[in-house]
C-alpha cells in the first residue's frame, strides 16, 4: 500500500518571548497552531510558508533559517512531512481577511502552549517552538526547489 503523504510548511515567528500562533477550526475541533498549512501544486516551500503566514494572519514572514523536518502520524492514520521555517513577521496589513478556519492571531509563550497542550493540533507545534528555542537553524538554501522547465531533461541521465 503507498504512503499518503500531507506536505505542510509552518512558520515559528517569536517576539519578547512570545510565538505567533493562530486558533482555528480542524476537524470539528478548536485547536491551537502556528501559521501552517499545505504545498500547492507549483509552490516551493519558502512560497507555501509565506503565503500560508499571509493568509492566516495578515502578515508578512520573512523566513531565515529551517528550524526542523518532521514525520508525523496522526491518530487518524494520516502522516504529514512538516517543514519549519524560523523568520520574522511585520505588523498585520490593514483590511487583511483571514482563511475561514482561523478565529484568531495571538502570542503566546512556550509555558502557556504546553498547559494548553491539549488544545495543539498536533504535537508538532510546540516540537517546533522548542526545537527553535534550542537554536536549531539549518540554512534556506538547503531547499532546492526543481521546476521541469528550468532544467533540460538528458536521455539516460540520472
Amino acid at each position: 500500500m503507498s504512503l499518503k503523504l500531507d506536505l505542510t510548511v509552518a512558520a515559528i515567528a517569536e517576539s519578547a518571548g512570545r510565538f505567533l500562533c493562530v486558533q482555528e477550526r480542524a476537524a470539528r475541533r478548536v485547536v491551537l497552531n502556528q501559521p501552517a498549512g499545505h504545498l500547492e501544486n507549483g509552490e516551493s516551500l519558502i512560497d507555501a510558508v509565506v503565503r500560508e503566514t499571509r493568509e492566516e494572519t495578515g502578515r508578512e514572514f520573512t523566513p531565515q533559517g529551517i528550524t526542523g523536518m518532521y514525520l508525523w502520524q496522526g491518530p487518524d492514520g494520516r502522516t504529514a512531512f512538516r517543514v519549519a521555517f524560523a523568520g520574522t513577521v511585520g505588523g498585520r496589513a490593514d483590511g487583511s481577511i483571514l482563511d475561514r478556519a482561523i478565529i484568531r492571531t495571538l502570542w503566546l509563550e512556550r509555558e502557556e502552549l504546553q498547559r494548553r497542550a491539549g488544545e495543539l493540533r498536533s504535537p508538532l507545534v510546540l516540537l517546533c517552538i522548542e526545537d527553535y528555542l534550542r537554536g536549531l537553524r539549518y540554512p534556506l538554501d538547503m531547499l532546492r526547489h526543481v521546476r521541469l522547465e528550468d532544467h533540460a531533461l538528458r536521455v539516460g541521465a540520472v
